[in-house]
């Protein structure tokens, strides 16, 4: 079986081990560098945070999580992309604290943007405080 025809050629023609080692980086092919992998945004552990706040002694299947995972990420992915609209109308590249509020509002109905903004805004307060 015959990998490399050159390298076999320059072997049985007596060339030196100098130059079938030269004709082997030539015919081998560099591998591409490895990227490590990128970090993708999950939810778990903060839905399994809330559940045992709720319901302490309710447990979770993890098809069921992962449809929580996903409901989760597809929200923040709208509010995001809303949020994203708004500023583009005003002209400006950051994205600020009444952008979401108001996508929010928009997005959720009633009470529920209510109780979402009241955690938010004690979220941000906690947060700036901490820094």
């Amino acid at each position: 079986m015959v990998l490399w025809p050159e390298v076999t050629a320059l072997a049985k023609s007596g060339a030196s081990r100098k130059a079938s080692k030269q004709s082997l980086t030539k015919v081998t092919k560099r591998l591409p560098k490895k990227r490590g992998k990128s970090h993708k945004q999950s939810y778990y552990t903060n839905v399994y945070r809330v559940l045992t706040q709720v319901h302490p002694s309710t447990r979770i299947l993890s098809k069921a999580r992962s449809v929580m995972n996903s409901l989760a990420a597809d929200i923040f992915e709208h509010i995001t992309s809303k949020a994203s609209h708004l500023i583009y109308y005003n002209k400006r590249h950051t994205i600020l604290v009444w952008e979401i509020q108001s996508t929010v509002h928009l997005m959720l109905p009633g009470e529920l943007a209510k109780h979402i903004i009241s955690k938010g805004h004690k979220g941000v307060t906690k947060y700036t405080n901490s820094v």
